[in-house]
């Protein structure tokens, strides 16, 4: 067989992912937080940008939306995506800077980039003060706790080092992983010492913190409360497996006491602390800003992008003088560079904020009934419905809800959790995934404790709702909410 070289020629078609579109992509996914972060990392970068103060009015939301695929999706252009001359035509021809006008241009239309959407609030309080949820506060960490206590002890100097040491390995739940043997090693100390300060260390606050074990953990708490030779303290030493799977039963057998018993030593267990750390959080709270407000007004849904806080941006009045003179400079090359990152950043907050009120628009057409009456009335949606619906692709669909939340009048939902799969009733209709945990989580919340229902009545309950569904489904969306099944559900007394 013989080997020779020959040269092809092959046309096929790509998107060409350019910085621009990597930052209209990026934009459009981030969350509301995470925009406003971006945005003052891109003031302090860029010198040309900076924050307006005035009122411009804003272009129609019925003018043609541009989209991170291009309008037609990601297959119907082998060029690269630039956003339509009609929306936007000083960024449409960024590649061609060296033939604009700058001066007339930025004589006419410089002022025109701004960040507010159609139909939010522009109305701008420069003197209104931060709220107090947004004061910073100092959150005390468990290590913190702990060695303020340690430093308030009357221990000598060598017991205090180790006290140290050992807050210092604790873990996120309070516990302690290491063998006191390693820790002994660490200290260049004695296994006594170690173990002498631990017990020190577990009088502290909170209960049963720098515990090894759960069981150690729980009984410390009892000792604490003088609760040290009660039945409950013999569960957990001694029969800590059977009453985490609630075998009562066994335990009523083995122990010869009844079951009434038990469960009162049970209910004393459920009062205790499994994990003494939680409430001592090294990282700040975060709290949910919806990116859109879906008010009704009367019998209409009003849509309200949120854009407080975020900055509506300009170019410089001073770059624009520069830009404006004639000579060609290396100066002028730079803020022309500068320049046009500004704007295809303007163009792209323009895109995410259009996009986002053309989703929400859309969720609304497929959802009202929800909004209306609330989880039961949710129907089955896909990001292909909203998609075909506003003219875009699927991923540019996908991109606007990640990590973005929509303040309604049921509540603050993410926007992901208007898209659910269906299931098929018995009457042919499809229903919502979602209204059906609702369904569940109702059943399980009406049932008698002492008998709750298993996984095979809550199918035969929800047949009765024309509602067709296996009993391996019901135990797959019970275990998603986090319902423990019904053995373990069960109470005694």
């Amino acid at each position: 067989m013989a080997l020779e070289t020959k040269l092809y020629q092959k046309l096929t078609q790509q998107l060409v992912m350019t910085p621009q579109l990597r930052m209209a992509i990026k934009i459009l996914q981030v969350g509301r937080m995470e925009l406003e972060a971006l945005i003052v990392d891109e003031m302090a970068q860029n010198p040309v940008l900076e924050e307006s103060a005035e009122s411009v009015e804003e272009p129609k939301l019925e003018t043609e939306v541009p989209t991170v695929d291009g309008p037609d999706g990601p297959a119907a252009s082998s060029e690269e995506w630039q956003p339509t001359d009609d929306a936007a035509p000083e960024v449409s021809k960024a590649g061609e800077l060296g033939d604009i006008d700058w001066k007339d241009y930025l004589e006419n239309h410089g002022n025109d980039f701004h960040t507010a959407p159609s139909g939010s609030r522009i109305d701008r309080d420069d003197d209104k003060r931060p709220g107090l949820e947004n004061a910073l506060v100092d959150n005390n960490s468990l290590t913190e706790h702990l060695m303020w206590q340690l430093r308030l002890a009357d221990v000598s100097d060598s017991d205090r080092v180790l006290g140290a040491m050992l807050i210092a390995n604790l873990d996120g739940d309070g516990y302690l992983r290491l063998p006191l043997e390693e820790l002994a090693f660490m200290g260049d100390t004695e296994l006594p010492d170690v173990e002498r300060v631990l017990h020190h260390v577990q009088t502290y606050d909170p209960p049963g913190v720098a515990s090894r074990s759960l069981a150690e953990c729980l009984l410390t708490q009892l000792g604490q409360r003088g609760l040290a030779d009660t039945l409950a303290a013999t569960l957990i030493r001694d029969h800590l497996p059977a009453l985490e799977g609630r075998r009562f039963d066994k335990l009523s057998r083995e122990l010869k006491i009844s079951m009434t018993e038990i469960a009162e030593a049970q209910r004393v267990i459920g009062t205790l602390e499994p994990k003494p750390g939680r409430d001592y959080g090294d990282g700040d709270i975060r709290y949910i800003t919806p990116d859109v407000y879906i008010h009704k007004v009367a019998d209409e849904l009003v849509i309200t992008l949120n854009d407080e806080g975020l900055p509506r941006l300009r170019i410089s009045q001073f770059y624009r003088q520069v830009l404006g003179r004639g000579e060609a400079t290396e100066a002028k090359g730079y803020i022309q560079d500068k320049v046009r990152a500004a704007a295809w950043l303007i163009k792209s907050i323009h895109q995410r904020q259009r996009t986002l009120y053309m989703v929400a628009q859309s969720i609304i057409k497929f959802q009202r009934e929800f909004f209306d009456h609330g989880v039961s009335h949710l129907r089955p949606l896909v990001l292909k419905d909203v998609a075909n619906d506003i003219g875009m692709h699927e991923s540019t669909v996908s991109r606007a809800t990640a990590n973005k939340y929509a303040h309604t009048p049921q509540g603050i939902f993410e926007l992901k959790y208007f898209f659910t799969s269906s299931l098929r009733s018995t009457d042919g209709e499809d229903v919502s995934a979602e209204s059906v945990r609702k369904k569940i989580r109702e059943i399980i919340g009406a049932e008698d404790p002492k008998s709750p229902f298993s996984d095979q009545s809550i199918a035969e309950h929800l047949e009765k709702d024309h509602i067709d569904i296996a009993r391996r489904t019901v135990a797959k969306y019970r275990e998603l909410m986090g319902i423990l099944p019904s053995s373990k559900r069960k109470q005694f007394c």
